[in-house]
């Protein structure tokens, strides 16, 4: 899917996460709805750190054109080193190491222990990268004729704001994980979730998403998992953009809705 879509779908299904919460006795603060919704958002995006040409790779300019350039080549590195005889020759990385469970897993991990060990700046930081990647995936065609420093700015100023609310007794620092010295540790969860997300939104399309590495499914270790090819549709094509972008919206709204007790 294109970025748009697999932002939608980051923030809904954050959201829906938030409607369970709130079924199951763990209501999140609106903070936390909020703040997951918009990191999730981001996350969905960060798969495709192993393309040059996905909306993270412009994100942060010549930064993340070069950790795109990085990714791909590590993901690249690591298909030849595990594929097995089924598995295609390939020339690049997009769509092996950082589109599986694992690597989900991973960047939610180092992003919770980044958030406990680095204080508030671990936090803002956290915030900055992920709120500046919702924002070019939500609002797309805004980013694309702002300057990247007015996203960069929005992102920054954004993040300052929303920890600061978080960071207030009651409004989410703490929420799940209550022991002392765990303020924050939630902030991993929306990450694995956007990613998670990401890679199922790209098993929908025509060529599949190896989620499962390093599982080996036959003869293959970097399975392309997708439904029966007749459901399939290419990226950015009249399904993506007309049935499941208005989808995602609906389904956000009544996960958020739920999650505040109001329906």
């Amino acid at each position: 899917m294109m970025g748009p879509a697999h932002s939608l779908s980051g923030a809904a299904a954050w959201l829906g996460v938030g409607a369970a919460a709130a079924a199951t006795g763990y209501t999140m603060p609106w903070p936390v709805l909020v703040v997951g919704a918009l990191i999730s958002a981001g996350a969905a995006l960060a798969p495709d750190l192993d393309h040059k040409s996905a909306t993270i790779s412009r994100a942060f300019g010549p930064l993340s054109r070069g950790v795109c350039e990085i990714v791909d080549k590590l993901s690249h590195a690591v298909y030849k080193a595990t594929k097995l005889r089924g598995d295609s020759n390939r020339n690049g990385g997009h769509r092996t190491l950082t589109h599986t469970w694992v690597w989900a897993v991973l960047i939610g991990a180092g992003a919770s222990a980044i958030a406990i060990t680095g204080g508030r700046w671990g936090v803002l930081a956290i915030l900055f990268v992920h709120l500046v990647l919702a924002v070019e995936g939500l609002l797309w065609r805004a980013a694309r004729v702002s300057s990247d420093v007015l996203v960069w700015l929005l992102g920054a100023t954004s993040a300052w704001i929303l920890a600061g609310i978080l960071d207030k007794p009651g409004n989410g620092a703490d929420w799940l994980f209550t022991d002392p010295g765990q303020e924050y540790l939630w902030l991993g969860l929306p990450i694995v979730l956007g990613a998670l997300v990401h890679d199922i939104g790209d098993a929908l399309t025509v060529s599949g998403c190896p989620i499962l590495w390093p599982i080996p499914l036959g003869r293959k270790r970097w399975y392309p998992i997708g439904p029966p090819k007749v459901m399939r549709f290419k990226a950015g094509s009249w399904v993506e953009i007309k049935v499941l972008m208005p989808v995602f919206m609906i389904l956000g709204g009544v996960g958020a809705a739920a999650a505040m007790n109001v329906i």
